[in-house]
């Protein structure tokens, strides 16, 4: 999943980001709320974590614009401001979680992942197709029974093909999906990562290369 951190604490937010990359999404911070803006009129996020007291424009508010713009991307409000009081008007801005600060990084990333399903169509906990078992929750791939090890980069391009439903997904969703804001739109990064993903799925193929169009799990 594609994941902005908005967090005006630095080394939190570089710490949140880094185990939720951990966790195979790809993720772009931001520090103040012009930043966010700025970030999510651009991309497309499956997920927002974002702080409430902001500078330069209120979390508050970064909120009511997601909202206003129709925006399918999930809010998760983290904020030292843990009073019911708070968190009723978090919600009531259009947050579609909170969370209070202290918290557990195991909680949090299992939060972001279950919005991240909510926003897109509703899909089973477990993928499968074609022979491969895909396990989001214990980030384990199997194919025909056989375990299959993967990167971090491997698995979530491997989970965008199976959710696409034999779908054809284009190369650049899955530079939107799997990488962040720094990646190069001209690199070799997706054809490389499926050249290995190939390599490590096995015989027969079952990765299909749509020539000028995308890839695809028939």
């Amino acid at each position: 999943m594609r994941v902005l951190v908005v967090e005006d604490e630095r080394m939190l937010a570089d710490a949140i980001a880094e185990w939720l990359r951990e966790e195979t999404h790809a993720v772009d911070t931001a520090h103040d709320g012009e930043a966010a803006l700025e970030r999510i009129a651009v991309n497309d996020y499956d997920v927002v974590v974002l702080d409430r007291d902001l500078p330069l424009v209120h979390g508050d508010d970064v909120c009511r614009e997601l909202v206003e713009s129709a925006s399918t991307a999930r809010v998760l409000m983290l904020t030292a401001a843990a009073e019911i009081g708070d968190r009723v008007t978090g919600l009531s801005l259009g947050a579609d979680d909170y969370l209070a600060k202290p918290f557990a990084f195991p909680e949090l990333a299992a939060r972001v992942l279950a919005l991240g399903r909510r926003s897109r169509p509703a899909a089973p906990p477990v993928l499968r197709r074609a022979g491969i078992t895909l396990d989001p929750a214990r980030r384990e791939v199997f194919r025909n029974g056989r375990y299959v090890p993967l990167s971090k980069k491997e698995f979530a391009v491997l989970a965008e093909l199976l959710l696409a439903d034999g779908a054809v997904v284009p190369a650049e969703h899955l530079l939107e999906k799997a990488w962040d804001e720094h990646a190069d739109p001209f690199t070799s990064a997706v054809r490389l990562t499926i050249l290995k993903l190939r390599r490590k799925l096995g015989e027969p193929p079952v990765v299909e290369t749509m020539s000028g169009v995308g890839y695809q799990i028939p």
